[in-house]
C-alpha cells in the first residue's frame, strides 16, 4: 500500500528508455538492490491513495516517473512525480511522453533558453529524446536540423518537423552544419549521444551558442578541447533532468502538465515505434540497444 504522499497505480502501459538499459547493466548513476524491475515511466489508474495526498484521487488516469520499477502490474509513486493524464491521451502515449519530453523541455527552456528563430541541431534525432527535441524545438519556434545515422531516420525526423537533415554516417557533420547555416553555425546543440560526434558538432556551434550535454548513448564520454569554448564564446551546459525533477519537483510537475496539454491539443505527437507485452521486455531493451527504434517502445501488461 502507498505511504504518506504516495499513490498506488494499476499500470496500463510502461515506457522503455535508454536509462533502462544502463540500469540493468549496472552503468547508471543509481544502482538498485537486486532483484529489481526496470522501467522509469508508467501510465495507469490510481487504485489507492496514501495519507496527505491532495492533488490526486482514486480512479484518476495518471502518468508517473520513477528511477525503476515501471515494468510491473502495479507501482507505488510519489504524488509530486505523478500527473493527471488528459482523457484525450491514451495510456500508451502517456507512458511514452514524460521522460523524453520532460528532459527535453528542461534542456531547451530552462538550460538553453532557446529562442524563436534560433537554430537547433539535434544529434541522435530519431531516438526517444531526439525526436522529442525535434518536436519541442519546432513548437518553440526554432529552426531544427536533425542529425541521424540513416536516410530512413532523417525522413522520420522531417515528418516530425525538422527543416534539414544530416546523415552523419555518410556526411561530414561539421561541414554540413556550416553549409546549412551559411557558415554561422547553430545556436544550440542537443546531444544525447556523445562519443565521436561531440567535437565536430561543437566545432559547428555559433558564437555564444549553447551545447546541451544530455547523455552518452554512444557509450563513450567525449573529451572536449576547452579552447573551443573560448574561440566560440559558447557554453557547455549539463542537463541532469532526474536531479532537477527531485530538487524542483513543483516546477517539473508544471512542465509535465504543460506537455500533456500540448499532447492533448495535438501540438506534440509522441511517436511509438511498437507496443509489446511485458513478457517481451528483454526484446524491447535489445531493440533499443541495437538502435532499431524510431521514437519509443511501450510495454503493456
Amino acid at each position: 500500500m502507498p505511504g504518506a504522499g504516495q499513490v498506488l497505480i494499476d499500470v496500463k502501459a510502461a515506457g522503455v528508455n535508454f536509462p533502462d538499459i544502463l540500469i540493468t547493466q549496472g552503468k547508471y548513476q543509481f544502482k538498485p538492490t537486486l532483484p529489481f524491475s526496470p522501467g522509469g515511466e508508467a501510465a495507469g489508474v490510481i487504485s489507492a491513495v496514501g495519507p496527505g495526498v491532495t492533488s490526486l484521487e482514486l480512479g484518476d488516469r495518471v502518468a508517473t516517473t520513477l528511477l525503476y520499477g515501471a515494468y510491473a502490474e502495479q507501482v507505488v509513486a510519489p504524488e509530486m512525480a505523478t500527473v493527471k493524464l488528459p482523457d484525450a491521451v491514451p495510456f500508451e502515449i502517456g507512458a511514452a511522453t514524460l521522460l523524453t519530453y520532460a528532459t527535453t523541455y528542461h534542456a531547451l527552456v530552462d538550460r538553453a533558453a532557446l529562442q524563436p528563430k534560433e537554430t537547433l541541431l539535434v544529434l541522435g534525432a530519431a531516438g526517444g529524446v531526439g525526436i522529442a527535441a525535434v518536436e519541442l524545438g519546432v513548437l518553440l519556434g526554432a529552426k531544427v536540423i536533425a542529425a541521424a545515422s540513416s536516410e530512413d531516420k532523417l525522413a522520420f525526423c522531417r515528418a516530425h518537423g525538422a527543416s534539414e537533415g544530416i546523415n552523419y554516417t555518410t556526411e561530414d557533420l561539421k561541414e554540413r552544419i556550416k553549409a546549412l547555416t551559411n557558415g554561422n553555425g547553430v545556436d544550440c546543440i542537443y546531444d544525447p549521444v556523445g562519443g565521436n560526434l561531440a567535437e565536430p558538432a561543437l566545432r559547428g556551434i555559433a558564437w555564444q551558442g549553447r551545447y546541451l550535454v544530455v547523455g552518452f548513448a554512444a557509450g563513450e564520454i567525449p573529451k572536449i578541447p576547452l579552447n573551443l569554448t573560448l574561440l566560440k564564446g559558447c557554453q557547455i551546459v549539463g542537463v541532469f533532468w532526474g536531479q532537477f525533477a527531485m530538487r524542483e519537483s513543483a516546477k517539473n510537475r508544471a512542465h509535465c502538465e504543460q506537455l500533456f496539454a500540448w499532447v492533448a491539443e495535438g501540438k506534440l505527437s509522441p511517436a511509438i515505434d511498437a507496443t509489446l507485452p511485458f513478457e517481451q521486455a528483454g526484446e524491447a531493451l535489445g531493440r533499443l540497444a541495437r538502435r532499431e527504434v524510431k521514437g519509443k517502445l511501450v510495454l503493456v501488461p
